[in-house]
């Protein structure tokens, strides 16, 4: 049974019977048919699938008001209902006029670029259908579809894209169950390099390009050969090969926690201090350049992006185009209108609105936002949720990160917007794990004598208090879990989870940190 806000609202929603159905991987069904999100095609087709979807819940609906009644709200609504239906019949006739009291006509469906025609014909049958039995017994239903963003249910259903969305980014970074990430490419990408005829060959190679090779072995400037003569052996170069599949950087294993602290001071003869130093980059020590350095990462960690890839031809970059630029390379990113656009083929065959991002660039002016919102009116788009890319409210932090860093200001202030994720996210790990973590690397114990409180909560039925103890100045040093009712064997189980919550409160690790994780 659904949960409602209020008593009001649940009478309504039994008055007139409103469902959503909606569906979910527009963007990945556009990719593997090799159409670009934003092209007359994709927007034809996903028009199509709209209407026929929508038009065959109506007909439903009122094949189910034929023996078991319309709506208790029908009867007053009935004339303006059938209207509304006519009208979404007509704009699956693609009609441009014929529309009934309407101010604003609707986008309407685009029969001559939509690339199954059958889906045509599917459409107005649907609809001829829905209005032929609503005038013969009314409808079960007022309301039968909207277009949600499917965030939770579309990860179930295994989608690549959400809702009627682009996708983000072609490559992805998935957390595994034991820990650690596996870097991932859309899997619509190779089903589309294949529909658009390349060689499985040529098919690798692309994706290699992306998701990178996980391995520095044939990489340029730095590979197995050139390591070991700065004096890695084979055991530091393999611990650097089993962290590649998981990293943003390589970058980011080229530190002590990975090598160990005996082989950077012994065989690098590395200092306490460049050990501790947050902005020490060990591979600039040894020698390496910055271009050595981005051409290994393209080869081991991937670009991210298919634009420049070997073999993709220009023609066929914006079948892969997405929401936000892809990769460390990538340039190219889907306009502010071509969302909206979507939404419009789409919103003449919804019978709510349509819950989607219109992503908008950084340097987006009020003026743009307003022709965004005009547009959008003056195609009949019932909803628009604008999202100009760093607006949210942590952005203003971003520059404290970066204040004694040139090259990092620069790029903050200059850079692409992947560039700018990417320091900032250097600059996070810095400050979280090297800045706060290293710097107390001593186990702070609890002094005799704390305060804390007793918080009691009702987890599945089972009561649980919570207790927690203090240090002077009110951190947070440790936790205790006791459970009202519990065997021997939970109880051990609960009061390890404690102790190792604890002991690593009192070396420094952040609470976020446990309640992320």
């Amino acid at each position: 049974m659904a949960q409602f806000p209020s008593k009001e609202i649940a009478q309504l929603s039994y008055d007139f019977r409103t469902l959503g159905l909606g569906y979910a991987n527009v963007g990945g069904l556009l990719m593997n048919m090799w159409l670009g999100y934003d092209s007359k095609e994709a927007r034809a087709l996903t028009g199509a699938l709209t209407a026929i979807m929508t038009g065959t819940s109506y007909a439903t609906s009122a094949e189910m008001a034929g023996e078991l009644g319309a709506f208790d709200g029908y009867g007053r609504n009935a004339e303006h209902m059938l209207r509304v239906i006519r009208n979404h019949r007509t704009a699956a006739y693609g009609a441009d006029e014929g529309y009934d009291k309407l101010t604003v006509k609707p986008v309407a469906l685009d029969h001559a670029n939509c690339p199954d025609k059958a889906l045509i014909d599917l459409a107005m049958a649907s609809w001829d259908e829905a209005l032929t039995l609503g005038e013969q017994n009314g409808y079960r239903n007022a309301q039968v579809s909207v277009i949600a963003p499917t965030g939770t249910i579309g990860l179930v259903m295994d989608c690549d894209t959400t809702g009627i969305e682009p996708d983000f980014a072609l490559v992805k970074f998935k957390k595994l169950a034991g820990g650690g990430y596996f870097k991932i490419i859309n899997r619509s990408v190779p089903a589309g390099l294949e529909a658009l005829g390349y060689a499985s060959s040529q098919i690798e190679e692309i994706i290699a390009y992306a998701v990178g090779h996980g391995s520095l072995g044939n990489a340029p400037a730095i590979n197995h050969v050139t390591l070991a003569q700065k004096g890695f052996g084979q055991s530091e170069i393999e611990k650097i090969e089993a962290g590649l599949s998981s990293a943003f950087d390589i970058r980011f294993l080229f530190n002590q926690w990975t090598l160990g602290e005996d082989f950077c001071r012994e065989s690098l003869g590395l200092s306490d201090a460049e050990l501790t130093d947050p902005g020490f980059d060990m591979l600039r020590h040894l020698g390496f350049t910055k271009a050595d350095i981005e051409a290994a990462n393209d080869h081991a960690i991937g670009t991210g992006t298919t634009e420049g890839a070997p073999h993709l031809k220009q023609e066929h970059y914006n079948v892969f185009d997405t929401a936000n630029p892809s990769g460390r390379k990538g340039k190219r990113t889907l306009s502010t209108d071509s969302h909206i656009y979507m939404m419009a083929a789409a919103q003449s065959f919804i019978s709510g609105a349509i819950s989607k991002t219109v992503n908008m660039p950084n340097d987006a002016t009020i003026e743009d936002c307003q022709a965004a919102y005009e547009l959008s009116w003056s195609l009949g788009v019932k909803a628009n949720a604008l999202y100009r890319d760093g607006s949210k409210l942590s952005q203003p932090l971003a520059s404290a990160l970066v204040e004694d860093d040139e090259e990092a200001e620069e790029i903050l202030a200059s850079g692409s917007a992947h560039d700018k994720a990417q320091v900032l996210a250097e600059k996070v790990i810095e400050k979280v794990i090297v800045k706060e973590i290293v710097q107390r690397s001593h186990r702070e114990k609890m002094p005799e004598r704390r305060k804390g409180y007793t918080q009691k909560a009702t987890v599945g039925g089972h009561k649980v208090y919570l207790r927690t103890g203090e240090y002077e100045d009110g951190q947070l040093g440790e936790i205790f879990i006791d459970m009202h009712k519990e065997g021997a064997g939970f109880r051990a189980m609960m009061n390890n989870f404690a102790i190792a919550v604890s002991v690593g409160l009192q070396y420094g690790v952040p609470l976020e940190e446990f309640v992320d994780a």
